[in-house]
């Protein structure tokens, strides 16, 4: 397939692909669907070989969110009946870290719910961050606190972050249908202050919402213009209680496009599976680590995810291996001069303006038909809220 090919060549000399190539990808067939990850898994072998990097969330404060976020059943006046808890102390954070670190993850994401941190709370996190990096040498802290105030993030990197996580979740054009207590202009903010201290900017998307294709594409290409280090793309995971709950729009084969179609775009970023593998790919889980090269292990924030065990299985029978403490995720020209995916300085990147086959209104690979897809079902008995891990007694899932 011509579309293919060219995606590959672009791919591995990280030029940026045509929106209309972009839009192509979502739009093969599922006859075509092996032959879109056997090109994409190129592109992310080319780059990050076999290697698949773990990350561990640790959820350092639930619930209780004046935001209106339609997808989040940590929102204002949410009825999930999720944990909801306040601050964890850093010892209680740094060994909830520990049991993510022990199953083989090289980063730990502390979240807290919220508009955005206080002074105070950064001072928090700071004493938090210290607790897990005495204990556990070398391990990468990701921070994903809400909105950044000026000077926060310059803060949080002298307190030992290393990352900054504030997802973009979806096209500008429609952030307000999904969000209506903060803008989209909002989060760019605060991933550009984020990467203006150094720290490495991580920001991603919620694919599932009932967004189109092009809003999709919309998304993306935003994300490479910001030029983040890691992209996690989460597939909404409809929480009873939440506005959302109804919306089941995704199989299996379109997560694998929507992954494909990313990889495409930022070739040489890590692009992380998030929230909602389990729910959405299930037992496709293996073949899209063709595409991604970093997934969560264990539960989520609120909800549960599969068994750590499982995902270490997982990830070995596909033929992948977990990535080491001691290696660098990044290719050599991120991690030395800041080049790659959507940065300024690569010259090979192209614009929107550039001419491809199809158009945004639904075209295809040229002179093809995609027939529509089947009505997909709600699978709402792999939903669980989680019961286990930070904010409880029980032992954690890593």
């Amino acid at each position: 397939m011509d579309l293919l090919n060219t995606l590959v060549d672009k791919g591995l000399r990280r030029e940026l692909p045509t929106r209309e190539e972009a839009l192509a990808v979502l739009a093969t067939s599922d006859d075509d669907l092996l032959d879109v990850v056997a090109a994409a898994g190129k592109v992310r072998r080319h780059w990050f070989g076999r290697r698949v990097k773990l990350n561990y969330l640790v959820n350092l404060k639930s619930g209780l969110c004046p935001e209106d976020c339609s997808y989040c059943s940590q929102r204002l006046g949410s009825s999930t009946g999720i944990l909801k808890y306040t601050w964890l102390k850093p010892e209680q954070a740094s060994q909830a870290a520990a049991a993510g670190l022990a199953g083989g993850a090289k980063r730990v994401c502390l979240v807290a719910s919220g508009r955005g941190p206080t002074d105070r709370d950064v001072d928090r996190v700071a004493g938090t961050i210290k607790a897990i990096k005495d204990q556990n040498e070398g391990v990468e802290v990701c921070a994903c606190l809400g909105l950044l105030s000026d000077g926060q993030a310059e803060r949080l990197r002298e307190a030992g972050a290393d990352a900054y996580n504030h997802n973009l979740n979806t096209s500008e054009s429609t952030y307000g249908d999904i969000t209506t207590t903060h803008t989209y202009a909002d989060r760019v903010d605060t991933v550009t202050k984020a990467h203006a201290a150094g720290l490495s900017a991580c920001s991603g998307l919620i694919a599932g919402m009932g967004e189109s294709d092009e809003d999709l594409v919309d998304v993306v290409y935003s994300l490479r213009e910001l030029d983040p280090d890691s992209v996690p793309v989460n597939f909404l995971i409809p929480v009873e209680g939440t506005p959302l709950a109804k919306e089941w729009n995704l199989t299996p084969q379109r997560c694998l496009r929507i992954l494909a179609m990313v990889r495409f775009v930022c070739p040489d970023v890590e692009v992380r599976i998030a929230g909602g593998r389990e729910v959405h790919l299930r037992t496709m889980q293996p073949l899209a680590l063709n595409l991604a090269n970093s997934i969560f292990l264990g539960d989520y924030l609120t909800t549960e995810g599969q068994a750590g065990k499982a995902d270490l299985e997982m990830i070995a029978d596909a033929g992948f291996e977990v990535e080491g403490a001691g290696e660098v995720t990044l290719p050599q020209h991120r991690t030395t001069a800041g080049g790659g995916c959507g940065s300024h300085e690569s010259a090979a990147c192209g614009s929107h303006e550039d001419a491809g086959c199809g158009s945004h209104e639904g075209g295809g690979v040229c002179g093809t038909t995609v027939p529509a897809a089947p009505a997909n079902e709600a699978r709402t008995d792999l939903v669980a809220v989680r019961r286990r891990g930070a904010g409880t007694d029980l032992a954690p899932n890593a």
